[in-house]
């Protein structure tokens, strides 16, 4: 039995991709026999029973995003005293360089560390504190990336090798889940509300789409206000707010098809695999990020990033032939199986023995 910290340095009250990440893979550990604790910020309740919360986070600008990190020194106490009173095996942090917990981690640990680097695209932190960002990775015992594209980021500013692990998901969450009840064909969209993913591309080509044709846009973000104005009186369009997991699998499982219209940014497409598992066909952005889950036209329709009108015609073409959804969905199952969160956590069992056997 390993006992192993994850360390993630976003708040898990808040829903995100590392954070879904780490969650899971601390309970697929668990049923394997290890224990397993996540330290992290949470704004409220931890989301689960072996989660350490470290405090509040702060919404902090981070590519091209708003993250919620804990970089104050009342979240490095709190960290370093649970480190102290944990004796972990292994830790594992999860974007190791980010401000706050995970940082903290690397300076203060004497442990053997894993690091996953989960960020793709531009980092001014990696740009800027070139020296600092270099010296803590050195600290890692093993680094691993979720895609090439992560990989590629991480190694041009630390250098350094990656193992390369793509993330992996809770199938039976969603393949067992309920479905919500629809009135019509209906769109899910679920991310953050801001300008990197692209919701604002999806509403214009919901004006495109005929009447009968719903929208359920899920979660929350720095936009809302301004893109329900846009669409305001649109009765097609249903707002949803931020979802649980059981929610959002219930979504997935009931609408016609899911949209993911991101811009950029994406290193990893989690949220393809979510609905793949829900047996839903994909319409998708044509992103890096989003091809390491998705061949074109087998696993998923994907529409050029900003435009509105392929996006249309891509979602038209789901939504009016049932024997090219379900062509989709079927095959989205298949692609689902090969990224499930058991199999993730036995190749980071791997990894942590190397890490454990390391000099």
């Amino acid at each position: 039995m390993v006992r192993v910290g994850l360390v993630c340095p976003y708040s898990l009250s808040v829903p995100g991709g590392v954070q879904t990440q780490v969650l899971g893979l601390a309970r697929a550990l668990r049923k394997l026999g290890h224990e397993a604790r996540l330290l992290a910020p949470c704004d409220g309740p931890p989301p689960d029973a072996g989660v350490t919360p470290l405090g509040n986070s702060i919404a902090t600008s981070a590519n091209g995003s708003i993250a919620p990190l804990a970089p104050d020194p009342a979240a490095a106490l709190r960290t370093i005293r649970a480190l102290r009173d944990e004796d972990f095996d292994v830790l594992h942090l999860h974007e190791p360089l980010a401000p706050g917990p995970t940082v903290t981690t690397a300076l203060f640990a004497s442990c053997p560390m894993v690091g996953t680097f989960h960020a793709a695209g531009d980092s001014a932190a990696y740009r800027y504190l070139v020296p600092l960002t270099r010296w803590v990775a050195k600290k890692l015992t093993v680094r691993c990336a979720v895609s090439e594209d992560a990989r590629t980021m991480a190694h041009r500013a630390l250098g350094g090798e990656y193992r390369l692990l793509f993330n992996g998901i809770e199938i039976e969450l969603y393949a067992k889940a309920a479905p919500t009840p629809t009135a019509g064909p209906t769109i899910f969209f679920i991310g953050r509300h801001e300008p990197r993913k692209g919701l604002d591309v999806l509403l214009d080509a919901m004006a495109l789409l005929p009447t009968d044709v719903k929208l359920w846009v899920g979660s929350d973000g720095p936009d809302t206000a301004e893109l329900r104005a846009r669409v305001a009186g649109d009765p097609r369009i249903e707002w949803l707010g931020r979802l649980s997991d059981a929610e959002k699998a219930a979504r997935m499982r009931g609408a016609d098809v899911f949209c993911a219209p991101s811009l950029r940014g994406e290193s990893f497409g989690v949220v393809l695999l979510e609905a793949m598992a829900a047996h839903t066909p994909v319409v998708a952005s044509d992103l890096p990020g989003y091809r390491n889950v998705a061949v074109a036209d087998r696993d998923a329709l994907l529409a050029p990033p900003g435009d509105a009108s392929a996006l249309a015609e891509a979602l038209r073409r789901v939504l009016d032939d049932a024997s090219l959804a379900a062509r989709l969905a079927d095959a989205g199952d298949a692609r689902a199986a090969r990224f499930s969160m058991e199999s993730l956590a036995d190749r980071y069992l791997e990894v942590y023995e190397d890490a454990l056997a390391a000099p």
